[in-house]
């Protein structure tokens, strides 16, 4: 994808920003600038005369711009060289490599997700882990990008992982062999009882087409005759503004589906149903989106869109809780800057701002074995440093009011596998709908 390409594509709702890099002068700024520009332009002379070691312009620019951009919110970056051949590589692309969406978290090198079916995800590697040693080598402290290039390579070849899960004792290790990384941001699968399962991992580009040529397909498979659809969004940290809108429509014959608002011109809009897809693809039809704490942004837009209208019931946990709109500036031919410039506002007005989507029905995955643990360790949007404040002011306690255990799910880890069930959350939700499909109500 060319960078012109890249650009056009320019509200993001991604959820977590790319690290920072940067190229620029600054060394023309002077007092005529203001009494703040100044002070900026004093220090780096004072370092430029005086550091014990004689530092490069780059270097110095960088950590300012940087500095600049990290006191803002988590989101905002500067983007070029390797930064924005990730972000092209998440738009449209594949690569050699291990399948994974990394983020670094206060110098550490952190799972976003792994993709479904990358060596990554076949050998165990799960959302939240943290990578801090790669072939022995200590990554902790350094650079994203460098631990990125570190974990690409030839398709075949095999690199050690030691891995930190929050609530694990120790750390362990990993051996990953690289492969051909083709992103799939959309899979299905028909169900018993023609339930239809979509899963949808990213919002790259087509997200809204592809959605629906797979509900086609699932039709096809089923005879016409469709009982019920799980649109499965967890672990989907987002991406495209615009393809969160068209999937949304996909369901929505009527309404608006979602709005911003921004300081600048242009930045306030709202985005109504029938815009992009005439009618309800699955009209009649039940569905089920399934959420949890790593579904974000665009996920966040599609659930609350679909549960403010009351067409989908909203399973699973409450989701990460990013409610702010990037926006892509081009900086010259080879940069951009990715700013936030717009909160988001579901159709009834909420800001999922830190708060995040609440499920309809909270269903804990009781597959995972380190479920207990790992809550203590969740990271939300409200968790992140700088991150902007829900305008309602609520506190996570009063967001996580009801923490009594539900009887209905109490099985541990060993008895839902026990069970034959890999997946608690989707086969609650498969379940839920084959009992209330119309040939279950009919049969009863």
């Amino acid at each position: 994808m060319k960078f012109a390409a890249l650009i056009r594509s320019a509200a993001l709702v991604s959820a977590v920003a790319l690290l920072p890099a940067t190229t620029a002068g600054l060394a023309q700024v002077d007092g005529r600038a203001g009494p703040e520009f100044a002070k900026l332009f004093a220090v780096y002379q004072r370092i430029k005369a005086s550091y014990v070691e004689p530092v490069d312009d780059d270097k110095l620019i960088r950590g300012a711009i940087d500095g600049m951009l990290a006191s803002l919110d988590p989101h905002s970056a500067y983007l070029d060289g390797g930064d924005l051949q990730r972000l092209e590589t998440m738009i449209d692309g594949n690569y050699s490599g291990l399948g994974l969406s990394v983020v670094m978290d206060d110098g550490a090198v952190k799972v976003v997700s792994p993709f479904k079916g990358s060596p990554a995800d076949k050998m165990g590697i799960k959302a939240g882990d943290y990578i801090t040693h790669l072939d022995g080598t200590l990554v902790y402290g350094g650079e994203l990008d460098d631990a990125v290039a570190k974990m690409r390579g030839p398709a075949g070849s095999s690199i050690r992982l030691t891995i930190f899960r929050p609530g694990r004792d120790e750390p362990f290790d990993v051996t990953v062999t690289r492969g051909t990384i083709d992103l799939e941001p959309v899979t299905s699968k028909l169900e018993a009882a023609n339930i239809g399962y979509i899963s949808v991992n990213e919002f790259s580009r087509d997200v809204g087409s592809d959605v629906f040529a797979e509900w086609q397909k699932l039709k096809r498979e089923a005879g016409g005759r469709m009982n019920g659809l799980v649109l499965d969004l967890r672990q989907n940290p987002g991406g495209s503004l615009d393809e969160a809108v068209a999937l949304s429509d996909l369901f929505l014959d009527k309404g608006q589906i979602v709005s911003q608002r921004g300081r600048a011109k242009g930045e306030s809009i709202v985005y109504d149903a029938e815009s992009v897809f005439k009618g309800d693809m699955a009209g009649g039809v039940p569905l089920i989106v399934l959420i949890d704490a790593g579904s974000a942004s665009a996920s966040e837009i599609v659930a609350g869109a679909l549960q403010d209208h009351r067409r989908a019931l909203v399973m699973g946990e409450r989701s990460f809780g990013k409610g702010s709109v990037q926006t892509l500036l081009p900086l010259g031919q080879t940069a951009a800057l990715k700013l936030t410039t717009a909160r988001y506002y579901t159709p009834s007005g909420h800001s999922v701002q830190e708060g995040g989507i609440d499920p309809d029905i909270a269903v804990p995955q009781l597959s995972d074995p380190d479920l207990a643990k790992k809550d203590k360790f969740r990271l939300r949007e409200s968790d992140l440093r700088g991150h902007l404040v829900n305008e309602a002011a609520l506190k996570d306690e009063d967001l996580e009011k009801d923490r009594k255990d539900d009887p209905r799910f109490t099985l541990t880890a060993a008895e839902v596998k026990a069970k034959g069930i890999e997946d608690f959350q989707l086969n609650y939700a498969l379940e839920t709908l084959r009992r209330t499909s119309p040939n279950a109500m009919a049969r009863r």
